[in-house]
């Protein structure tokens, strides 16, 4: 009898895509013969990037990795995971609010779907603070984004934080 490939999705915003997400997906696709990065929306999220951006950003991101591919997603991770065929979802934790929300996620995904089971790894210590609401942040007031985010990732965060910035001063003036 053959084995079954093990597939995993690694759902997220991603925005922007950043190391502690290039973490995860690294040590990600060590575990598992295939691993999605899939990229969706939160209902409670304004993105700086549109999801056709964030899907192109992140396959810049990972092309060095044979065993990852990223497509898009709209509604629930968890009905994603079931149309593609998976049965593992792989999330990071960072902080112990993290593991809190990962946490309760994981019950209600069961609920949802008995058959899928949630991996979580740990964020590295480097990683830990690293969020893209801060990024974001750091991008639109011209700090230094180098600890962060990939080269080719940061200048594009740079110049979409920039053109969002100056646009929200025009329409303050």
């Amino acid at each position: 009898m053959p084995l079954r490939k093990r597939i995993a999705v690694y759902p997220g915003v991603f925005d922007p895509v950043h190391f502690g997400h290039l973490d995860v997906i690294q040590r990600g696709c060590q575990l598992v013969d295939r691993l999605i990065v899939a990229v969706g929306d939160n209902p409670e999220k304004t993105p700086l990037f549109s999801q056709d951006e964030r899907v192109e950003l992140l396959k810049r991101a990972v092309k060095q990795y044979a065993n990852v591919e990223v497509l898009p997603f709209h509604g629930l991770a968890v009905r994603f995971v079931r149309e593609i065929g998976a049965r593992v979802m792989l999330r990071g934790i960072r902080t112990t609010s993290d593991m809190e929300y990962e946490f309760t996620m994981s019950i209600m995904n069961a609920l949802m779907d008995s058959e899928i089971e949630t991996i979580f790894l740990m964020a590295h210590a480097h990683f830990s603070h690293i969020n893209g609401t801060l990024l974001r942040q750091i991008a639109s007031l011209g700090g230094n984004l180098e600890p962060f985010v990939p080269a080719d990732i940061r200048d594009v965060l740079v110049a979409r934080a920039t053109q969002v910035a100056g646009s929200k001063q025009q329409a303050g003036k």
